[in-house]
């Protein structure tokens, strides 16, 4: 019997490994679903696009707000697409830097719901909270006192909507992968132009509310597609324009780009000013699959956005334009590269975020308090204090 009892001990223990292994390719071929070939570390730039060359703009009156925000994108990430479009970007123009720090409340490496509450909210929260405390309290975001103080806002992104960053605008939950209770949030946040993507959080719910429907009741004008989008020149906007997040900036062409635009002029029409949030969110997604030719790609999507803000800041004369990242992912390595072939190479640490600190560029009125060493946090005090929201 004692010999027998180790017989099957060793056949249950060969089971439970091979179901192991098993189930952990099952992981590695889910994890390279969206990537087949596995990492992409190398990219060439044959043809770079034009940069804008603007002035720095004279006066201290701030009237709108203008925070971009590239998803993942660190210093390292900006120094290759630096390379890689032969040595130039539209954030050359930027004069004013800071350095901004990312941790969570609870966590040293961050999430996007933890560090855009900071940004959004002034605080810091849990990782993976969405615009509460650290006790589950909701927090006002800069939309929400913004709109309290009779200002328009927008907020435009190539996520889904009620994905991390978006969501810290507009949303209030401890767990940012409830997203349909998030989109049921976004009927009173009360943000005048949405745009992204993540229609089915809207649409195909569990409690069968068709919420694009209930946007349209409430004054919206709730549109599927960006043809549609791009025929309103009025009144408020809410347009979801695919399933999930928008395609990758290469298929996409430029049409978060001009959707960023559209927003500013439609809001800028508020003679008392406003606050918007664009962000390039996909940034992140290809951190984390390892692959740097689509990455260089959603930079580029993003880099060509600025260039169109901040020549409309330019002539605006009293608009403030800050681009940053809420954390860096992937861990990049910057290894080698050739300016004037736009070659680059990278290497990944991680398939996670990472805890570095994150650059700050500011342009326009008031753009020197962004200079300097400080929490993320700061960003949504320094913003509140400009535009007067307090």
């Amino acid at each position: 019997m004692k010999k027998l009892y180790h017989i099957n001990s060793y056949k249950t223990i060969k089971v439970i490994l091979l179901t192991v292994l098993l189930l952990s390719f099952h992981d590695i071929r889910a994890q390279n679903e969206e990537n087949k070939d596995g990492d992409k570390l190398y990219f060439t730039m044959e043809k770079p696009y034009q940069t804008v060359n603007v002035g720095q703009v004279k006066g201290k009156k701030v009237k709108n707000v203008i925070l971009m925000i590239g998803d993942g994108m660190g210093l390292n990430q900006i120094s290759m697409a630096w390379v890689a479009n032969h040595g130039k970007l539209n954030l050359d123009n930027f004069k004013q830097t800071g350095l901004s720090r990312t941790y969570a409340a609870n966590k040293l490496i961050t999430d996007s719901g933890a560090a855009g509450t900071a940004m959004a909210t002034g605080q810091k929260t849990n990782y993976h909270a969405i615009g509460v405390d650290i006790n589950g309290n909701p927090l006002p975001s800069l939309t929400d006192l913004a709109h309290e103080k009779g200002l328009s806002t927008a907020i435009v992104v190539t996520c889904g909507l009620t994905d991390a960053t978006p969501a810290t605008f507009c949303a209030n939950n401890t767990d940012r992968d409830l997203e349909e209770e998030i989109a049921a949030d976004f009927l009173d946040c009360n943000v005048d132009f949405l745009f992204g993507g993540g229609r089915n959080k809207f649409t195909q719910r569990k409690d069968g509310r068709n919420l694009m429907e209930e946007m349209q009741q409430r004054g919206y004008k709730s549109v599927k597609t960006w043809d549609e989008t791009r025929t309103i020149s009025s009144g408020k906007v809410f347009a979801v324009v695919e399933d999930g997040q928008l395609a990758k900036a290469s298929e996409r062409g430029d049409i978060w780009q001009q959707a960023s635009m559209q927003a500013i002029d439609l809001i800028s029409k508020n003679n008392k000013g406003f606050f918007a949030m664009l962000e390039g969110s996909r940034i992140d997604d290809y951190g984390h699959w390892h692959n740097i030719p689509d990455l260089m790609g959603e930079i580029f999507d993003f880099d060509k956005t600025i260039g169109k803000v901040i020549q409309w800041a330019e002539k605006d004369g009293q608009t403030l334009v800050i681009v940053l990242a809420d954390h860096e992912t992937g861990g990049l390595t910057f290894l080698d590269g050739d300016i004037q072939k736009g070659q680059v190479e990278g290497h990944y640490s991680t398939g996670g975020h990472s805890g570095i600190i994150i650059p700050v560029f500011a342009y326009g009125p008031q753009s020197e308090q962004f200079v300097g060493v400080y929490e993320n946090t700061e960003v949504f005090s320094k913003i509140a204090d400009i535009l007067k929201l307090n």
